[in-house]
């Protein structure tokens, strides 16, 4: 890990400038190591390493001009925010994406950074081939990338198709080379359309992986808090009679978990199983009233 900025010392901007889709977020992160900067801003978000460290992404926005507003830091909660985050980052050098220089000041002065020190322009650093490709995938699949881990990118972008990629990459400076790992999505603004998860299916799914699970006689209930940030889910359920309760309800847990997030892309914050009653069996037909256990 690179040493942070010296209290008082002057941090350093660069930018990497290029029009829309043709692939600076891609190029970012190799663009970084080349020029041992320390953290990237990237469409409303402030990324170092294989951290989301503040933001909001501007592909999450409903409409371009909102885009744009998000990229630019126009809202002052969200601009706080990353010069929170900045401040307490204290990092040596920046690297800030824009699609213009006009684009890059208006962040800069927005974050209060000093104005680059360099200019990166995107056709300095991808050929023409892999620019015509990158603008291929963005207008069939409407596809856009983010310079961090899959596992970082799922937690601001709940619901949406997340595609994580691996590339290994030659770098100038590191013997053997880089692996780089980023993420691609599909923000509600594409022209594909908006991706939507009723919460109903979601409380289906779950209903089904508890259902599955070897100890549980039942699901009760399935109740669903979600936002833009993820879900919430708190599942009720029969035990069997004689299973383990603490074992049977973690298995469930982790279930849930997995199926809900496989099946529709949701960031899963919390699942809590409730055991309301215990199955006693079809010689008795009877259970033990509300209550019986949860698990968090």
């Amino acid at each position: 890990m690179k040493p942070a900025r010296e209290e008082g010392a002057a941090v350093e901007v660069l930018a990497l400038v290029g029009p829309a889709g043709t692939g600076k977020s891609h190029r970012a992160i190799m663009v970084a190591h080349d020029h041992d900067v320390d953290v990237i801003v990237d469409d409303g978000l402030l990324i170092q390493g294989s951290r989301i460290l503040a933001g909001r992404s501007a592909k999450r926005e409903p409409t371009r001009l909102a885009a744009v507003r998000r990229a630019v830091f126009s809202d002052p909660e969200h601009r706080e925010q990353v010069k929170a985050a900045l401040a307490a980052a204290r990092p040596r050098r920046v690297l800030v994406l824009g699609t213009s220089r006009e684009m890059v000041l208006r962040i800069v002065r927005a974050l209060e950074l000093p104005e680059p020190s360099r200019w990166i322009s995107i056709y300095d650093v991808a050929t023409p081939d892999e620019i015509r490709q990158a603008r291929r995938v963005r207008r069939q699949q409407g596809k856009h990338v983010i310079p961090a881990p899959t596992f970082e990118v799922k937690k601001s972008f709940s619901g949406y198709l997340v595609d994580p990629l691996r590339l290994f990459y030659r770098s100038q400076h590191a013997r053997g080379g880089l692996l780089v790992e980023k993420s691609a999505v599909r923000p509600t603004f594409s022209s594909m359309g908006r991706f939507f998860i009723a919460e109903h299916v979601v409380a289906a799914i779950a209903t089904r992986a508890v259902s599955e699970v070897e100890g549980i006689a039942g699901v009760l209930r399935v109740r669903v808090n979600s936002d833009p940030d993820g879900v919430d889910l708190v599942v009720e359920v029969v035990v069997r009679r004689g299973a383990p309760l603490h074992g049977i309800l973690r298995h469930a847990q982790l279930e849930a978990i997995h199926m809900v997030e496989h099946m529709t892309a949701l960031n899963v914050r919390r699942v809590d199983m409730v055991a309301r009653r215990v199955d006693l069996g079809h010689e008795t037909g009877e259970a033990a009233p509300d209550g019986g256990g949860a698990f968090d």
